[in-house]
């Protein structure tokens, strides 16, 4: 590998890892993205490479949030083991399923489009929803599916759980924005590991790209946790809401140029 491309993928990994920890999303937005367009890579080797390298995020952001007690643990360990049967149970669906990835990918992107203009009105109107506590409220059945529900999406999209969990926490439980943020990145940790886990059998997954990645996404993760602590909830939430925008499209465009 050349240094250039080294240090290029270096610093995507500190942005990543930065937007990662500020947003509980891991990063994959923009690791993905910057693999396939920009350094090239085939788009099944980039979306490996993404999730093996979120594992860092997840790990430098989760630590961060830990200790400005961001992160609430009960609710982190329940979605994190039901998250890895949805994983693995996501992984195994993913072939039969390839002939309809269409229209689940349409159904996600009308779900997070609603989501992202929930989050955009509150955010511009600057109504908080939520308690403020140290714990995640709901029942531990409910936050076990949810934990299958978002683990089987990493499975089968290979996505970071972050883009599911923030707006779960928050609307169907009722959590803080950056309660929500912090238990994020706790929770998809064991999911992006078992999702890694599959992509490296599959042979899906540049081991030195992810070094690099990896590396600046520690970096950035602290960075990002560190500039959540300063922002206004309103304000994440309106940045969340037109990141949020962007990806429901996404899967909107991705499931109509799927069904043709």
């Amino acid at each position: 590998m050349e240094t250039l491309t080294s240090v290029l993928l270096f610093l995507t990994g500190i942005i990543a890892g930065t937007f990662g920890g500020f947003l509980g999303v891991g990063g994959g937005f923009i690791m993905l993205p910057a693999l396939s367009f920009l350094f090239g890579y085939p788009l099944a080797i980039a979306i490996g490479t993404t999730i093996t390298a979120i594992i860092f995020t997840a790990i430098s952001g989760a630590f961060g949030h830990l200790k400005m007690r961001n992160v609430d643990l009960r609710t982190a360990k329940l979605v994190s083991i039901s998250g890895v049967a949805g994983a693995i149970t996501g992984s195994l669906a993913f072939f039969p399923l390839c002939d309809k990835v269409w229209l689940l990918s349409l159904l996600l992107g009308i779900i997070f489009l609603f989501t992202s203009l929930r989050m955009i009105y509150e955010g511009l109107k600057r109504e908080l929803p939520g308690i403020k506590n140290e714990e995640i409220p709901g029942s531990n059945r409910a936050k076990v599916l949810v934990g299958l529900f978002v683990g089987s999406l990493v499975g089968i999209f290979g996505i970071g759980g972050g883009f599911a969990l923030v707006p779960s926490f928050v609307y169907i439980f009722g959590s803080t924005i950056k309660l929500a943020v912090g238990t994020s990145l706790a929770s998809f940790l064991s999911m992006a590991i078992v999702s890694s886990v599959f992509k490296l059998y599959e042979g899906f997954v540049d081991l030195m790209a992810v070094l690099f990645l990896g590396l600046g996404a520690l970096f950035g993760a602290q960075m990002g946790v560190r500039i959540l602590s300063s922002t206004p909830s309103w304000l994440i939430r309106l940045i969340f809401g037109f990141l949020f925008l962007y990806i429901a499209l996404r899967f909107v465009l991705n499931g109509i140029i799927g069904a043709f």
